[in-house]
Parts: C-alpha cells; sequence; structure tokens
C-alpha cells in the first residue's frame, strides 16, 4: 500500500505546528517547528489568506498525517462514524483512537504512532493473549494490550515509558511494569487531545 516516505518534519511546517510524527526529536531544538516555522516551498513565507475551503481541507489532512492515514482510509471511517449515532466528528475522532496502533502509542509503549505501528506489524502486540499485527484493529472496551513476553525486555520500550512525555488518557489503564494496559472506556472528546476541529471535516465531507 501506498505511503508517505519523504520527511515528516515537512508534514509539520505545512500544517504549521508539532504533529509529532518523529518521537523524541519533537521534543528538541532539532525540531523544524522551532528552527522554521513556516510552510515549506519557495513561496512558504509568502502564502494568503486562506479559504474556507482550503480551511476545511487543511483540517482534513491534518487529521490524516496524525494518524498517518491515506484518503481512502480515513474516508472509511468518516462514513462508519456518519452511520453511527452521535455527533459524526466526535464519532470520527474515536474510531481513530482506537486503532490499534494509537492505542499502543498512547500507552508509551512507542514514541510515535510510525513506531507503534511498526511495532504492530512485526508481532510485538497481543490483544486478549493473541497476537495481532494489524494497526487498523479496532480495540473494544475491556479488551487488554500488552506486549508479547519476549518484547516486554526491550530497551526502546523501557526508554519510552520512563520518558513519559505523554500522559495516558482516562479511558486506558496502563501497568506498565507488566507493558500491559485496558480499554475501559470509549474516549470522550475531552480526553483526546488533538489540534483538530473535526466540524471543518464533517462540512468539507459532507459538500
Amino acid at each position: 500500500m501506498a505511503r508517505y516516505h519523504g520527511p515528516v518534519c515537512r508534514l509539520c511546517r505545512r500544517e504549521g505546528l508539532k504533529l509529532f510524527l518523529k518521537g523524541s526529536r519533537c521534543f528538541t531544538d532539532k525540531c523544524a517547528i522551532e528552527r522554521r516555522n513556516y510552510p515549506p516551498g519557495q513561496h512558504g513565507l509568502g502564502r494568503s489568506k486562506q479559504s474556507p475551503y482550503a480551511q476545511q481541507l487543511r483540517e482534513k489532512q491534518r487529521a490524516k498525517r496524525i494518524y498517518g492515514l491515506l484518503e481512502r482510509q480515513f474516508r472509511r471511517y468518516f462514513e462508519w462514524a456518519e452511520r453511527e449515532k452521535g455527533i459524526t466528528g466526535e464519532n470520527l475522532l474515536r474510531f481513530l483512537e482506537r486503532r490499534l496502533d494509537n492505542v499502543v502509542y498512547r500507552l508509551g509503549f512507542a514514541s510515535s504512532r510510525k513506531e507503534a505501528r511498526q511495532m504492530v506489524r512485526h508481532g510485538h502486540v497481543q490483544v486478549n493473549g493473541r497476537k495481532v499485527n494489524i494497526p487498523s484493529y479496532l480495540v473494544k472496551v475491556g479488551q487488554a494490550v500488552q506486549l508479547r513476553p519476549e518484547s516486554k525486555l526491550q530497551e526502546r520500550v523501557a526508554e519510552n515509558l520512563a520518558a513519559g512525555r505523554g500522559q495516558v488518557p482516562a479511558w486506558l489503564e496502563l501497568a506498565p511494569d507488566a507493558r500491559r494496559g485496558v480499554v475501559r472506556a470509549l474516549p470522550l472528546r475531552e480526553d483526546i487531545q488533538l489540534p483538530v476541529q473535526e466540524q471543518l471535516i464533517v462540512e468539507l465531507y459532507s459538500k
């Protein structure tokens, strides 16, 4: 499947904020936003005011890039969110947060969602004791996400947990010593600390 393999710091500059796509580098002075806080390209410093459509498009692109999704995947989540009861925008974010790679990232086992996706793909993660290597797997309430016994001793995981840069959200419960987390409830909007205005995404797709 197609993936963006270019410099991810360029994506942060395009959105004008830190998307935390590069793990620990995002917390240092080497972060591209700290050094060049303007859009990339020849005309990055001279871009004009955005139209309403451009604002809606930027919000959609921002959400896609945060979770590392392609357009077809993202559109499918939106269609699911439309069919759910409740507010479509919040339903969309709830689906995205329940992806297995995002849960692994939120629990602090990985420093970025990209690293979390790699951990899942390489078979380091179990759900209710069974190996799951599909990053888009939607974790349900009550399910336990943990690292395989051979993976719990990895030095990289210990470093990520020790860094503790992101607080574990209220809808997850973490047992750091056991390298295990449990989904206690569906995430609420206030639990999803993202710089995304989901209503603009709904307006874009509703045209």
